[in-house]
């Protein structure tokens, strides 16, 4: 047998004993990434998402950095892990991961991971809608799948309570002068930035520009006298991003965002938990109604639809539930190999 042909007739390899192997599902919602972690992780400690989430940042980080760092992902990767769920009505829980560490709330990777439990026969398919319970560290998120013809359409989910903190709160940014931003909670904190005052269009030929201006706001409201401060949740009182509002850019819009969250990374998509928190700013400015939809795309193009389903209050906010609607695809599925030698075992990663 030749070289060539040895080559064609062996295409697995069996690592050594003492490798980690852990396997993923990767997908894309709107062009950003989300890779699922569905075998190999080690068994957690906990009896709730926030708990289990408080064991892996305390035990398993590294694997964190493994996963999402290079060179087996990249700056801006993103992830999640499926748990058991907080109690027996909800279908399983899910811990979200990034560069920097591990969000509260994830639209993208709602419809992502509601489009492969699907996809993967997990929960029983129901057509023309089928209904997933998912507990997230911001709470429990009903998530629907649009079936056609046995495929999946699309997903749109129910999100937690959303409210507005704060209007026209000002900071002063070095660089960039006096900033005003709006505070909007839509399961994850964000500052809602007007990107007209910078004179920043919101397109990929900002792409750097757009990371060190959303990055300088996010520190420097950090750094305020600012509370970040969620009703209930000491472990979700945290600014995790900075989203740039403008105008459309593709026909038929009403909007483009642009989120700067974590360690700098840049959403591919129109972000999920920051159209969220849109729908109390415009609800609560008389923007729009109870029902009414909002087009609006992300740096890519790609497009979320957002709606507010109905009024509530959440502590001492009023508050609505919205609706976001995206689309998810599959990319690929990996067993990735942790060689306990290689020194780069947990990863790094360049900008």
């Amino acid at each position: 047998m030749t070289t060539f042909q040895k080559i064609k007739s062996t295409t697995t390899f069996n690592p050594p004993s003492d490798w980690l192997q852990i396997k993923t599902i990767d997908l894309h919602t709107g062009g950003e990434p989300l890779r699922v972690i569905v075998d190999g992780f080690p068994e957690l400690n906990g009896n709730s998402v926030l708990a289990y989430r408080g064991d892996v940042k305390n035990r398993f980080d590294h694997l964190r950095k493994a996963l999402m760092y290079e060179p087996r992902g990249h700056a801006d990767m993103y992830g999640c892990l499926l748990i058991p769920p907080n109690d027996e009505e909800a279908d399983f829980g899910i811990i979200f991961m990034h560069n920097e560490g591990y969000s509260t709330m994830c639209g993208h990777a709602i419809i992502a991971i509601a489009t492969l439990a699907v996809q993967m026969g997990w929960v029983e398919i129901v057509s023309p809608i089928t209904n997933l319970k998912i507990d997230a560290p911001c709470g429990r998120i009903n998530a629907f799948v649009r079936i056609e013809e046995g495929q999946v359409k699309g997903v749109y989910f129910h999100g937690v309570p959303s409210f507005v903190v704060a209007n026209d709160l000002e900071i002063e940014v070095n660089g960039l002068g006096t900033i005003k931003y709006d505070l909007a909670y839509g399961g994850a904190f964000y500052a809602y930035v007007d990107a007209h005052q910078l004179n920043l269009e919101l397109t990929p030929a900002n792409y750097t520009q757009l990371i060190q201006k959303g990055m300088a706001i996010k520190h420097a409201i950090m750094q305020s006298d600012i509370k970040i401060e969620h009703p209930f949740e000491e472990d979700l009182s945290f600014l995790y991003g900075t989203i740039f509002i403008g105008g459309p850019v593709s026909e038929g819009i009403d909007s483009r965002n642009v989120c700067i969250f974590a360690d700098g990374e840049v959403d591919r998509c129109p972000t999920g938990s920051g159209v969220s928190g849109r729908m109390p700013l415009h609800y609560f400015k008389n923007e729009i109604q109870i029902g009414e939809e909002m087009s609006i795309e992300s740096i890519t193009g790609s497009v979320f639809k957002g709606a507010v389903v109905q009024e509530t209050t959440y502590g001492k906010y009023p508050a609505v539930i919205p609706y976001v609607e995206g689309t998810a695809h599959i990319t690929g599925q990996h067993t990735f190999f942790i060689d306990p030698n290689d020194p780069f075992k947990e990863g790094f990663f360049l900008r």
